[in-house]
């Protein structure tokens, strides 16, 4: 891989899942405003993006998901999800780091060396993107196309208060609670004007999570530790949210109909018998899993379009 001179690098892995399709992830990282993106296509067509600002904390997931036309949806503008998170540096490699990696072999198949634990978070906050540039200006930019679905969590407000030092009472300012926990699914929600509860799941494949150091001796013969290579990981990532009721020429339809059918991965492994919607009608699968409707989601949108 040659570097630019803008300060940009650039990453392309190809990362078979367990079914046999290859995903290209694109990662990119740019020393000079500290940050990455990672970016790919899932095989339905939705569009994943993880940016992380190293300066703020702050790690975003986007999804682009677009609609399904075998079930009665015919809009083109794909239906665009924020969930804004706090970013621990252990979790990615630096900016610094990505601009040294080199790439030998661009069309190989890579394989993660670790799969982490599934996580779940409630996303209990709504973000005003128009007040967001207090936390950091990369969310207004990159969730722009959504407005009114753009997600955090108040524990992460309290701990970016503490880390940055910035004012609680301002940060909280940039969001409104929306408290999931009040909520039913939205596929068991009769009333189709009615506020739900909305979930999302997103796996990444690959990704550099890590950097590996060995030792070795220098020219005096003395031990030293000297950087090697990366360590990669998968990570699976579950989101509850709650679809916000808009007056109807807004999309209020669309938005809750576009929760209906989302197709959610399952995962069934030993580390998330925990992790279990709440109404138990489905378990997570996971990154390598065949994606499928939730229980009676598909009866719902055939008997509201109808």
């Amino acid at each position: 891989m040659v570097l630019p001179v803008d300060c940009l690098s650039q990453l392309v892995v190809n990362v078979k899942n367990k079914g046999g399709d290859i995903i290209k992830e694109i990662i990119t990282g740019n020393t000079t405003s500290d940050v990455v993106e990672l970016q790919f296509q899932n095989t339905d067509g939705t569009i994943i993006n993880q940016f992380i600002d190293f300066k703020s904390e702050v790690q975003i997931f986007r999804a682009y998901v677009l609609w399904e036309e075998e079930l009665g949806f015919t809009r083109n503008k794909p239906f665009t999800l924020c969930f804004v998170s706090r970013f621990n540096k252990n979790e990615f490699i630096s900016s610094d780091a990505m601009s040294k990696l080199r790439q030998k072999n661009p069309t190989a198949i890579r394989t993660p060396e670790e799969e982490k634990v599934p996580e779940m978070h409630i996303m209990d906050l709504q973000m005003n993107l128009k007040k967001t540039d207090v936390i950091s200006p990369n969310i207004k930019k990159f969730c722009k196309e959504a407005n009114i679905t753009t997600y955090a969590k108040e524990s992460d407000i309290k701990i970016w208060s503490q880390a940055l030092g910035q004012d609680m009472t301002l940060l909280m300012s940039t969001v409104k609670r929306i408290h999931p926990e009040k909520y039913t699914n939205c596929k068991d929600t009769a009333a189709i004007t009615s506020p739900c509860l909305c979930h999302y799941h997103i796996c990444v494949g690959w990704y550099p999570c890590g950097l590996k150091y060995c030792r070795g001796k220098d020219s005096a013969g003395r031990y030293v530790s000297y950087r090697c290579g990366i360590k990669t990981c998968r990570r699976f990532l579950s989101y509850d949210f709650v679809i916000a009721v808009l007056v109807p020429d807004s999309g209020k339809y669309y938005q809750k109909l576009k929760c209906l059918h989302i197709r959610p991965n399952l995962f069934v492994t030993n580390e998330v018998k925990n992790l279990q919607p709440k109404d138990g009608n489905a378990e997570y699968c996971g990154c390598d899993c065949t994606r499928y409707l939730e229980n009676g989601a598909e009866e719902n949108i055939e008997a509201i379009m109808s």
